[in-house]
């Protein structure tokens, strides 16, 4: 144990020589048998210079997060079958594939890249994708609205609608960020996910740690590895090495989201990130939880709260559509617009739900449609519209979903206008409507 002990003595004495200062300090107080804590000063010969030492000082820091982001980005590549990491391309994720591919898992496939496309993103970001695929040698993984080929923004408009957003922020973040970013890593058979989350951020993550389990996926490991690093520690990082990044940072934004509710901070784009330097103060950018004041703009969740997170990273978020409604049961499925056409034209009663599987409204009245189906007499169906939605305005009444009909024997389609969706009140607007009970 002596032995042993001066060992340690000796490597520690080491240890502080190498970090001794090398200038002279003389220790003052007015009594040297005093207990009040001594107070250093450097010699009257000496000079301090201020900027150097906090030059020095944030030299030392980067050099520990970057050991530390690394040794968790190999314990997460070495470790997993599947690490992925979701790169939305912001500041903190650039900064995570500049290392990915220092430590050589972006070109060997040891981590994959994934890139959920909302097409409500800047046209910037898609072509900073191809440009840092082509910097660090790996091709991502891009997913988008279920559904709708990636990159056509036309069949997304035709299939959910183009204002979605407005008429419903959480479907929305459901179908265009939630479900494709849950696919995704289904599709990748992920077991680790990398993200560039970071206490910095704000309230909402003042306590995540470098590992955690994911409330996705039965508990997905999940690595943080810039979870102790500033925004500030970011950009320095961007600018030591010259990494490549978002070229909004040089309009003026901190953080890049929907080109529909992100704006540069402060508005008029006085601080902007150019050449690897600030322009302008950087304090609004750099300011604790302020990485992200201009995401989600204009946007509340629907109990009037200022919407602060796209759902991707909180739980409950796995609460997604997997599987169609009503599959089984008394619901008969229209299968076709042709077919839908034969019903209205049939001469016989019936109950039309144009739905989509997608939309909450229409999960939450899945148990209750089903039941009166099971008790009608007529003939009660689904349509599904989302993916025919010029059809089912102009012949099924439908303008958001679900919308449900009675079809008269003679043709006529009255759409029930009621937001109470139960046995008891859709019974009742057929009755009323038909003149019979069915």
């Amino acid at each position: 144990m002596k032995a042993c002990s001066a060992a340690v003595l000796a490597v520690l004495a080491t240890a502080a020589s190498a970090f001794a200062p090398q200038r002279a300090f003389v220790a003052t107080r007015g009594d040297v048998t005093s207990s009040a804590p001594v107070v250093a000063r450097m010699a009257e010969d000496s000079s301090f210079d201020q900027e150097a030492f906090i030059a020095e000082s944030k030299e030392m820091r980067l050099k520990y997060l970057e050991d530390q982001a690394m040794f968790a980005l190999k314990v997460s590549c070495e470790n997993f079958d599947n690490a992925v990491f979701p790169n939305a391309m912001i500041a903190g994720d650039v900064v995570i594939t500049h290392l990915l591919g220092r430590l050589g898992y972006l070109k060997d496939g040891k981590c994959k890249v994934m890139v959920v496309d909302t097409f409500h993103l800047f046209p910037e970001t898609m072509d900073f994708l191809r440009e840092i695929e082509e910097h660090y040698g790996f091709k991502a993984e891009v997913f988008c609205a279920e559904g709708t080929p990636v990159g056509d923004k036309a069949a997304y408009d035709a299939k959910y609608g183009a204002d979605l957003w407005k008429e419903d922020i959480e479907q929305y973040d459901k179908v265009c960020k939630v479900e494709p970013f849950q696919r995704g890593l289904k599709t990748l058979e992920t077991d680790c996910m990398i993200n560039g989350r970071t206490r910095w951020q704000g309230f909402e993550r003042a306590w995540i740690d470098q590992f955690e389990n994911a409330p996705i996926g039965g508990g997905l490991a999940k690595c943080n590895p810039l979870a102790y690093w500033t925004l500030e520690d970011t950009f320095d990082y961007i600018a030591k090495y010259n990494v490549p990044h978002h070229p909004l940072h040089a309009k003026g934004y901190p953080s890049i989201g929907d080109a529909k509710d992100t704006i540069p901070i402060p508005e008029d784009g006085s601080t902007r990130f150019v050449d690897f330097k600030f322009e302008g103060d950087p304090v609004p950018w750099l300011d604790y939880a302020s990485e992200r004041k201009g995401r989600f703009v204009g946007l509340q969740n629907k109990d009037g709260s200022t919407k602060t997170e796209c759902g991707i990273h909180v739980a409950g978020a796995e609460q997604t559509f997997d599987r169609d409604l009503w599959e089984e049961g008394a619901v008969k499925e229209i299968e076709s617009t042709d077919a839908a056409m034969e019903v209205v034209k049939s001469g016989k009663p019936a109950v039309i739900a144009v739905y989509a599987p997608w939309c909450q409204f229409c999960q939450g009245m899945e148990e209750e449609y089903a039941k009166f189906a099971e008790a009608a007499d007529a003939d009660v169906y689904k349509f599904r519209g989302d993916e025919v939605r010029d059809f089912v305005q102009k012949e099924l009444n439908t303008e958001s979903f679900p919308t449900v009909n009675v079809v008269k024997p003679d043709g006529t389609v009255v759409k029930y206008e009621s937001e109470v969706r139960t046995v008891d009140a859709f019974k009742a607007f057929v009755d009323e409507t038909l003149g019979t009970t069915v």
